[in-house]
């Protein structure tokens, strides 16, 4: 006897957007809202629950707030927000996203941390439409409407759990082996983040693995963490060797441990090309040319932001390299080795050069003066 079944229409391309890349992977795309002409930079984060705008470039543009009941959650706060209402996105490519609402926060600090205005983060409410394939070999965004979606071969299916945000079981090992949910997230520039509880819990680190003080952005500002290195990582069948991990106090309760143990960042993902299929409820993540890139093992403990159009040094680990060079707070970074071009993504990419011995030009109170700092390899 044939069996019926009801098969969706083919998925049609609809869009190709290009993209740039930051530090850790993360993903920008320019855009312009409704009429206005002025570009806008989103972070395409699969780790929001929505779509946000940054509350100097909704005043900027002098679009409409309203006060909600909702709330949202990073690793650094918690807060109520404003939105602004019903408005339409306009991708390269020739994508308009429509009925978009907006919530507004604060990404004064992502901006200062990358070096390149941040306008807004685009997440599931742009997700939820399409399926959405990251190309970080040609550095492109392949947009296609909901329907029958062919897989390329050389692949694995992903099928995480899904809310609004997709949550994928992985394995990490070092002293012992523990296998829970993390929320995949392309929002994150690093390879994994893990609740303190669940290092805790599973006794995961040898007790003689060393832990570096440091910090990291999100919602909220600045959020102390530790990073070190485990012995492995497993994603699907991929397994990835010694990988700098960060650790963090879960103050706010975002991976509501023990139903996640953490998040996986782009400086994983990034390693594949991805396809997000969320009307399906799928991922399908297939290797790239930078599956076997190198892990960054550097740690300096310099905390280094754009301040009113300088980069400025803003937080010396205790213990650090960075200590031991003589920073000191407030410190203008003019130059690092022969680059005196003043951009915050080429120093950084300059000190994550473990085992290298780095020269920094810093103006001090009106003074030039040089520093050598040996960077450190966590490895």
């Amino acid at each position: 006897m044939a069996q019926e079944e009801f098969v969706l229409p083919p998925a049609k391309h609809v869009a190709s957007i290009p993209f740039i890349m930051l530090t850790g992977g993360i993903i920008i795309l320019r855009t312009t809202l409704d009429d206005l002409k002025d570009s806008l930079n989103f972070v395409l984060d699969t780790g929001s629950g929505g779509i946000s705008l940054d509350s100097v470039t909704c005043d900027y543009l002098g679009l409409p707030k309203k006060m909600s009941d909702k709330t949202v959650r990073g690793i650094a706060g918690i807060k109520m927000v404003e939105f602004t209402y019903n408005h339409s996105l306009h991708l390269q490519g020739g994508l308009t996203v429509d009925n978009l609402d907006f919530h507004i926060n604060d990404y004064d600090i992502l901006t200062s941390a990358y070096g390149v205005r941040i306008d807004g983060i685009m997440g599931y409410s742009f997700l939820r439409r399409y399926i959405v394939m990251l190309d970080y070999d040609n550095k492109l965004i392949e947009v296609y409407t909901p329907g029958t979606f062919k897989y390329p071969r050389g692949g694995y299916l992903l099928r995480p759990q899904f809310t609004t945000l997709p949550m994928q079981q992985a394995t990490v090992r070092d002293n012992t082996s523990t296998t829970g949910k993390f929320y995949f997230d392309t929002g994150a520039g690093l390879c994994m983040l893990l609740n303190e509880d669940l290092v805790q819990d599973s006794s995961l680190l040898r007790s003689k693995r060393k832990l570096y003080p440091t910090e990291a952005e999100g919602l909220g500002g600045k959020k102390s963490m530790s990073l070190t290195v485990v012995k492995e990582i497993k994603v699907g069948p991929y397994r990835f060797r010694n990988v700098p991990v960060y650790i963090f106090d879960d103050t706010y309760n975002v991976t509501s441990y023990p139903v996640l143990g953490g998040l996986l960042g782009n400086d994983i993902l990034r390693r594949f090309n991805v396809i997000l299929n969320y009307p399906e409820q799928q991922i399908y993540i297939r290797p790239n040319k930078h599956y076997l890139d190198s892990f960054d093992y550097s740690y300096t403990g310099l905390g280094m932001y754009i301040v009113e159009g300088a980069i400025m040094v803003t937080d010396i680990m205790k213990d650090s390299p960075a200590q031991d060079a003589g920073f000191q707070q407030g410190d203008i970074v003019v130059g690092v080795d022969n680059d005196l071009s003043g951009n915050i993504q080429s120093y950084k990419n300059i000190l994550q050069n473990a085992r290298t011995r780095i020269k920094v030009l810093v103006n001090r109170k009106g003074e030039l003066i040089f520093l050598n700092i040996k960077v450190k390899s966590i490895l």
